[in-house]
């Protein structure tokens, strides 16, 4: 499987005036190989796809692919509620080389069981990349279920899905319906540890942009039965999995970043800096998990 073990979510680093910032992006990319990542994961919700132009889109892609150089493969974002659209952008991924495509559930409009179906059967029909579906229902509004999923998994070039209801009932259903060559992969870090145990063979992680080496040894534990170790990591890391979600994702994953150095703290519209004492909350995960020194000194530029 393509697809499988620990793949990084990756946020979109921007530069202070808004624009794209090229140097840091290659710099994380960097950062997430020498850790040891499955794959990796441009332009999905936490890279704040929504507010990138097309040019731009397929920009974090292309350099994406530049500095993984196919160490890993990427599997670049390409959801929409516009299933027209979202043809359009999967070929111009293609063409770009592309290796994979995560496709979110069409968002706001609420399509039927069946009109999800016929959205990604067209989008699998229009390109030869393997799809891996994305089910968020408290961000889209609408649950792609079990037995969807299963007629979807019939399509040759659907080959997994990012599983991210939270529920794990769901995921246990999921598990049942779909073929075992099928990936499951989970959506949440926190739920990552409990689908491996039902037969998941992955997550696309929040958490892994700021602990990736740590993330991968989780997964390889996971993937591996070794529980007990797997277990071990994720307890330590727990607190920083739910602080990443103290608000809108990918809002404290960036200010974590940029606490860590790593990137400058700016977002787009309408995402917009952490209250001050969720900063401070964030900070103080942080400092307890050794990832950044403790200080006193507020980061520049971050609003109540």
């Amino acid at each position: 499987m393509q697809f499988a073990g620990c793949g990084t979510a990756l946020v979109t680093p921007f530069q202070p005036d808004f624009s794209l910032d090229d140097a840091a992006l290659r710099k994380l990319v960097q950062r997430q190989l020498n850790a040891g990542v499955d794959f990796l994961v441009p332009c999905g919700t936490t890279g704040e796809n929504p507010t990138l132009t097309r040019r731009e889109h397929l920009r974090v892609v292309e350099i994406t692919m530049e500095e993984a150089s196919g160490k890993v493969p990427v599997l670049a974002g390409a959801g929409g509620y516009n299933t027209q659209e979202v043809i359009e952008l999967a070929r111009e991924l293609e063409s770009l080389g592309a290796d994979g495509l995560l496709s979110v559930t069409p968002y706001y409009n609420k399509p039927t069981q069946e009109g999800l179906y016929q959205h990604y059967r067209a989008i699998a029909r229009a390109t030869r990349l393997p799809i891996i579906l994305y089910n968020v229902p408290g961000r889209c509004g609408t649950n792609l279920e079990p037995s969807t999923v299963k007629r979807l998994a019939a399509v040759e070039n659907i080959v997994g899905i990012k599983e991210a209801s939270g529920n794990i009932s769901q995921m246990s259903a999921l598990a049942n319906a779909v073929p075992d060559d099928f990936a499951i992969l989970s959506g949440d870090d926190a739920i990552a540890l409990p689908l491996f145990a039902l037969g998941g063979r992955g997550v696309i992680s929040v958490a892994s942009n700021e602990i990736p080496a740590e993330m991968v040894q989780l997964c390889r534990h996971g993937l591996r039965g070794e529980f007990d170790e797997a277990r071990a990591i994720h307890r330590r890391f727990l607190p920083l999995m739910e602080i990443n979600f103290v608000e809108s994702n990918p809002i404290p994953v960036k200010a974590a970043l940029a606490l860590m150095g790593l990137l400058e703290l700016v977002w787009r519209l309408p995402m917009v800096p952490p209250k001050a004492e969720n900063l401070e909350r964030i900070r103080g995960v942080l400092e307890s998990l050794e990832l950044v020194e403790r200080s006193s000194v507020a980061v520049a530029g971050v609003a109540n």
